[in-house]
């Protein structure tokens, strides 16, 4: 298995040097376990770039399983039950929403476990997951929004797939503590954002991104993790489109981690989606039925290219995507998928989880590097094909790199914000932007 980032020498050295020093303990889960603890740290098996890389795939897997364990009603992993028992929340769905922290006119978010009443077109309780339309645009890197060539995410039945960005209590403190949540806060704050580190005994900041498609003719419901979402048609978010919110099943397609891990400033990212996504460029699309891909279409969009405008979640006649995998899924994250899956399925025989697939792990192989601020990440690049849709690829300072792309991430300051886009959600106390 190859992997062009730098030269193999240099960065071994460095890598292993780095993180073998850092493994504190062993690893809180092992590839012979699932377990509702969130990992603190990598434990390598020898100090090459593929050793480290598996390290960091693990991780992904163990951050996975424990972030998607069923949870109490307080958020908390429950120990009693096993991962892919139904009829439950799982961990993350209790992180709070960054439409729960980033209000109009610059309000205070409610306290961790509070909400912010949903728009009175849901009719919903103040508690209800809500999912906003997907307007698109260019220049906002948010839930509705993909950076370089961006457009909405359209699945077989013309359905918008819908975002959401959440954070654990780590981070939402951070935000609220240093009143980050407004505009005023930030121009008060005054320097780089600096989120905590995960570290042994010591929880860090932890975002979530999820893509969720609603279910509908065609979908075979029971293999996606499914919940009852408030769809919302936001018509502050894209010109023309008017309120609207039902209620509606909706099943997980993609989910990003970014870690804030000790000695990793520039954040872990690992990315997962639904194996029925899409087929990957130059191998058979041998499914029946993909999520965002039909076979042998002749009438179909041009692959991997963003709908024309104008964006309107409303419209039922918008042309399904067209979407393909560029960048292949190694064979050794292939092979750890399998083992994940093998012990999902024989922890519970009916898992939902043996549905979903890690794609990678990006990590810095040099994170304290004096010249590269972005600390020679590996694998060079990384897309999710529902959340980079239409920016896979190899292609420098174009192509998705979780990394390279959130290095340019800014407060409303112009401060960096530590590798996150949220913080531009601030807004100005008494505006009246929605």
């Amino acid at each position: 298995m190859k992997r062009s980032i730098l030269s193999a020498a240099i960065v071994c050295a460095c890598a292993a040097a780095a993180y073998l020093t850092n493994a504190k303990q062993p690893q809180v889960g092992t590839t012979s376990s699932l377990s509702p603890i969130l990992p603190v740290n990598i434990n390598p098996d020898g100090g090459s770039l593929d050793a480290l890389q598996h390290a960091f795939d693990v991780f992904s897997w163990q951050s996975f399983i424990a972030l998607n364990w069923p949870a109490t009603a307080d958020g908390q992993a429950d120990s009693s039950k096993v991962i892919g028992q139904s009829g439950d929340m799982v961990v993350w769905q209790h992180y709070k929403e960054s439409r729960d922290i980033f209000l109009p006119q610059g309000k205070t978010p409610p306290a961790w476990g509070e909400h912010n009443p949903p728009p009175n077109e849901c009719n919903a309780p103040s508690n209800a997951i809500l999912l906003s339309q997907v307007g698109k645009t260019p220049n906002v890197l948010d839930e509705s929004g993909e950076p370089f060539q961006t457009g909405p995410l359209i699945d077989q039945n013309g359905m918008y797939t819908r975002f959401e960005i959440l954070t654990n209590e780590v981070m939402f403190n951070y935000i609220v503590n240093n009143a980050l949540y407004n505009q005023e806060g930030q121009s008060k704050f005054a320097k780089e954002a600096d989120f905590p580190q995960t570290a042994t005994g010591k929880d860090g900041a932890i975002m979530i991104k999820a893509a969720w498609k609603i279910i509908g003719a065609g979908d075979e419901a029971s293999t996606f993790y499914t919940t009852k979402a408030y769809v919302y048609d936001n018509p502050h978010e894209n010109a023309g489109v008017k309120a609207h919110c039902s209620e509606q099943v909706v099943g997980l397609v993609g989910f990003h981690i970014g870690t804030k891990m000790e000695d990793t400033p520039q954040w872990v990212w690992s990315t997962f989606e639904h194996i029925d996504n899409v087929p990957t460029q130059g191998q058979t699309a041998d499914k029946s039925r993909y999520n965002y891909y039909k076979a042998n279409c002749d009438d179909c969009t041009a692959v991997n290219t963003p709908p024309p405008r104008p964006w309107n979640p409303s419209n039922k006649n918008t042309p399904p995507s067209q979407i393909e995998r560029v960048i292949a899924i190694d064979e050794a994250t292939t092979a750890l998928n399998a083992k994940y899956h093998a012990m999902l399925q024989q922890a519970q025989s009916d898992s939902v989880w043996v549905n979903y697939e890690l794609v990678s792990t990006q990590w810095p192989t040099d994170a304290n590097s004096t010249t590269d601020p972005t600390g020679a990440p590996a694998p060079k690049f990384l897309a999710n094909t529902t959340l980079e849709t239409y920016i896979q690829g190899k292609v420098k300072q174009t192509s998705s790199s979780c990394i390279n792309c959130h290095n340019n991430a800014t407060m409303t300051n112009g401060k960096p914000s530590d590798f996150t886009y949220l913080l531009q959600r601030a807004q100005a106390k008494g505006g009246n932007n929605e």
